[in-house]
Order: C-alpha cells, then sequence, then structure tokens
C-alpha cells in the first residue's frame, strides 16, 4: 500500500507546477497571449477545480479509494492526452482545470489518505515515504517533458505522459489496491488484529466491511480553532511553492539565466526533498507536532529570499537546495497533521476540504508573480514581501490549541467494492 501510494503521487506529476513551469514559455509562444494571461487562466482553472475536491473526499470515505482511484486515473490519463490539442485561452483554462482537479488534487488526496488508513504509530514516516513519490516527479518529470518538448515539441509530450499515466497506475491498483488493513484483518502499522487470525482469502477480502478509528467528522473539525490554522498554513505554503515551480523557468530567464538550468536544478531540490522529508517524517514520530511544523513554515519563507538572491548557477543551486528543504519538510506535515489532530474516522471528508484550501492556494500563488513580470520585468521584491506570510502562520500554529478527537465509536465505511 505504501508502495502504491508512492507511484500514485509520482503519476500526478502532469497535474503539478512543476510540470507546467517546462511548457510555460512554449505556450506563450504558441498561443500569443501574455505571461499575466496565462497566470490567470491557470489561476481561475485552478480555483474552480479546487471545490470538486471535497465531494472527492466524501466519495473516498463512503465507496473507498479502489472505485474513486480507478475513475479518476481514468480521466486524469484521458485529460493529460486531451491538453496536447488545447488552441486558446478558453480550453487552456479548461485543461489547467481538469489536470488541477483530478492530479494535484484528486490523486493527492487519495495517496494521503491510504497511507494514513494504513499507518497510526508510523504515520510520520510512511507518509514521508510517500512523498519520495512526489520527490520522484519533481526530479524526472520537468527533464523528461523539456526532452521530450526539445525533440517531438509540446503537444507529443503531453500525449506521452498521458499514456505514461494509465500504463503506471491501472494495473497496480486493480490488483493489489485495498483501502483499510481491516479488510484483511489487520490493523494500521502492519499488525494482526486478535481473535482473527483466520482471514478470509484475499480475493474476497474487498467484500469485507472495515472499521475507522475515532475522530472528528468534518463539522466537529470546522469548529476548532486548529482546523483553520492548520488549513490556512497549508494553502499558503500550496500558494507559494506553487509559485516558485510554476515561474522558475521565466525568473530565471528574467534573470538572464539559461532555460536548461531552472529545469537541471529541479533534481536539486528533488534530493533534497527526499531528505528533508525522511527526517522530518522520523521526527514527526518522535517529537511535538506543533514547533517542527512552524520551523517547517519558517523555512518557506527563507525559500523565497533565496530566490531574490539567485544570480548565477551558484545562488541557483543554493535557492534549489534549501527550497528543496523547505518542500520536503512541509510535505510531511500537510498530510500528517489532519490525521494526527482529528483521527481517521472521517479522513477523506476532512482531506476533500484541506485539498480543496490547498488548491485554492495554489490557484491564486501564480498571479502576483505573473503580474509583476509583466509591469516591472523582475520578481524580487514581490518575492521578498511574500515571504512574511509563513511568518505569520508559524507564529499560530505554535498558539493554536490541540483538539480533543471524540472518544465515541467509530464509524465505518462500505464496501470496496
Amino acid at each position: 500500500m505504501l508502495a502504491l501510494a508512492a507511484l500514485i503521487m509520482f503519476a500526478s506529476g502532469p497535474g503539478q507546477s512543476h510540470t507546467f513551469s517546462v511548457f510555460l514559455i512554449p505556450l506563450v509562444d504558441d498561443l500569443g497571449i501574455s505571461h499575466t494571461a496565462i497566470s490567470i487562466a491557470y489561476a481561475v482553472a485552478t480555483l474552480v477545480a479546487a471545490f470538486g475536491l471535497p465531494f472527492v473526499g466524501r466519495a473516498v470515505d463512503r465507496s473507498g479509494s479502489y472505485r474513486v482511484l480507478t475513475v479518476i486515473v481514468i480521466a486524469f490519463g484521458a485529460a493529460t492526452i486531451a491538453f496536447s490539442a488545447i488552441s486558446g485561452f478558453v480550453l487552456l483554462m479548461l485543461g489547467f482545470g481538469l489536470l488541477r482537479f483530478l492530479g494535484q488534487g484528486s490523486l493527492m488526496l487519495c495517496a494521503n489518505n491510504l497511507t494514513s488508513q494504513w499507518f497510526d504509530k508510523k504515520r510520520g514516516i510512511a507518509l514521508s515515504l510517500t512523498m519520495l513519490g512526489f520527490s520522484l516527479s519533481v526530479a524526472l518529470h520537468p527533464p523528461l517533458a523539456q526532452w521530450l518538448t526539445e525533440t517531438h515539441g509540446w503537444q507529443m509530450a503531453w500525449i506521452v505522459m498521458g499514456l505514461g499515466t494509465w500504463l503506471l497506475l491501472l494495473p497496480p491498483i486493480m490488483l493489489l489496491l485495498f483501502d483499510r488493513p481491516e479488510q484483511l484483518g489487520l490493523v494500521p502499522d502492519g499488525k494482526i488484529k486478535k481473535g482473527e487470525a483466520d482471514i478470509p482469502a484475499k480475493a474476497n477480502a474487498r467484500s469485507e466491511g472495515a472499521t475507522a478509528d475515532r475522530g472528528l467528522d468534518l463539522a466537529q473539525a470546522r469548529r476548532t480553532d486548529a482546523f483553520w490554522v492548520i488549513l490556512l498554513s497549508n494553502s499558503v505554503h500550496s500558494a507559494l511553492a506553487t509559485a516558485i515551480f510554476f515561474h522558475q523557468v521565466s525568473i530565471f530567464d528574467a534573470k538572464g539565466l539559461d532555460p536548461t538550468l531552472a529545469t537541471s536544478i529541479f533534481s536539486v531540490t528533488a534530493l533534497m526533498m527526499v531528505v528533508s522529508s525522511l527526517i522530518i517524517g522520523h521526527l514527526l514520530d518522535r517529537l511535538p507536532t506543533r514547533p517542527l511544523y512552524a520551523a517547517a513554515l519558517l523555512s518557506t519563507s527563507l525559500s523565497l529570499v533565496m530566490m531574490s538572491q539567485v544570480q548565477g548557477q551558484l545562488t541557483a543551486s543554493a535557492f534549489a537546495f534549501v527550497f528543496g528543504l523547505s518542500n520536503g519538510a512541509m510535505l510531511a506535515h500537510i498530510a500528517y497533521v489532519w490525521p494526527r489532530f482529528f483521527g481517521r474516522a472521517h479522513l477523506g471528508s476532512i482531506l476533500g476540504v484541506a485539498q480543496m484550501g490547498m488548491v485554492i492556494g495554489a490557484s491564486l500563488g501564480a498571479i502576483p508573480l505573473g503580474v509583476g513580470y509583466d509591469l516591472v520585468g523582475e520578481h524580487d521584491g514581490l518575492l521578498l514581501v511574500l515571504a512574511l506570510l509563513p511568518i505569520s502562520c508559524a507564529v499560530a500554529v505554535m498558539l493554536m490549541r490541540i483538539p480533543r478527537i471524540d472518544a465515541g465509536p467509530a464509524s465505518t465505511t462500505t464496501p470496496n467494492h
């Protein structure tokens, strides 16, 4: 299940900002639109797509990840292939919306939910290992997209990525995925439930109901200040990370650096994301959550400051190093804090709203830097202003009250098939 969740994370790449970054300049050139226009198309489409994610979360709670993921993967592959045919502003916005909703939104939601259902005491390191799939996407999707674009054109690049999505995900999901450990007579972290040594055959396991542990439902969670602080903090990071990933190639280009350099240092970012997420995931299982969470938010501010100081290959590599550490630390927290503070009984519904907030943040993040570039031809001053946002969130995290999880009976979910 852990390997499958990481694979789902990796396959979300065509819907992520680090992949779109490679296509920004070709799209501007071929479609004849400005950086501001493409940023607005990206923002509006992402914003509209965000409001569908609570429905995905509720569907996961009702029907399980197996059914939901199968539909999402088929639709995501089709949308990726269809993106190769965009020819104007309206179709561009529609393509952005579908890819963001299905990839950056729905696939990441399902992957985090799957891991959170299968792990409890080891959830921190498990979610960090899941995020290795995202880190691998950051390392591989941009250079792959760059190579495909240079050799076969950007349209063919999207067709190849769409077909690859189907090949990567459909077989393992259909053959291997189980929503909860209870379906196999296990409990989270891989232990066998007492008195259930005789487990039904795997072929029949999906027909067995699964019981979740305790936790707040969405309405209860919304009544806590922690819910809103975490939602805002994750959304702010999503906005800023999206802005950096989406505009990285054009920011480096505006500074007179080769676009190939901007693409190549994605691998530095990805490597440090791996290192950071594994370290933070290990620490989350052992240390108090709030100080680690606040420190991760502060590192996001440092990344923005470092990006404003990029002048050449050395400073670009230093920025990529810090941004990778920051992004890995935040990704480890983004999935961890929800089951940590609110339980897993209604986790799908909570993650649906949480992912909606992050996608809304992502929709807004691309606009300021795009507008700033068109107005003044540089981004540095605005990057420093934006660095103040995560600092405010870090203070709020340290001041928030930890929710008390309901000690009532656990709820049940419907069978997988």
